[in-house]
């Protein structure tokens, strides 16, 4: 998503200072949904735990928003550009902005971690739990909806999403 627009500017929620880049240049930002232990404690899948997995497969740890600042956006097989209206954009700002944890102010609630995957990113405390029937691709396939998007029906991988956007 743009990071600024006439509708929504993320930074304000998301702050540039909370990423260890800083810069403030960032054009886009990219918010998916997940298991906050498997954020935090698996950089790489060759370093997934059981106990990580099987928590996370069954309801027993709490999720994290993943926030990723962008300068360019590149289009390709993970990466498709869509076009949305006011009112879609609107309905999808919303559903992402009901996943994060508040705090008595309504700001995001950060995640203190060196745990991130790069300069430009930070996680913050969500609402739900993940689970086998309720991964990051089932939250995303359901910000899809929300925004009046094509998507599947359900789906617990991402094949269910990019199936539809060839």
């Amino acid at each position: 998503m743009p990071v600024k627009n006439d509708l929504q500017d993320w930074s304000m929620k998301i702050p540039y200072s909370n990423t260890k880049s800083k810069e403030t240049d960032y054009r886009f930002v990219g918010i998916g949904w997940g298991d906050k232990g498997f954020y935090l404690d698996t950089p790489t899948w060759a370093d997934l735990k059981f106990s990580t997995a099987f928590k996370a497969a069954f309801w027993l740890s709490e999720s994290a928003m993943h926030c990723t600042y962008y300068k360019e956006m590149k289009e390709g097989e993970d990466c498709k550009k869509i076009m949305i209206s006011r009112n879609q954009y609107k309905d999808l700002v919303k559903f992402v902005d009901e996943k994060f944890d508040k705090d008595a102010g309504g700001n995001y609630v950060l995640v203190p971690t060196n745990a991130v995957y790069g300069n430009n990113d930070a996680f913050y405390d969500a609402k739900g739990k993940y689970s086998f029937l309720d991964t990051c691709n089932t939250w995303a396939n359901n910000a899809l909806k929300a925004a009046g998007q094509k998507a599947a029906w359900w789906t617990p991988s991402d094949y269910g999403i990019f199936l539809h956007y060839k």
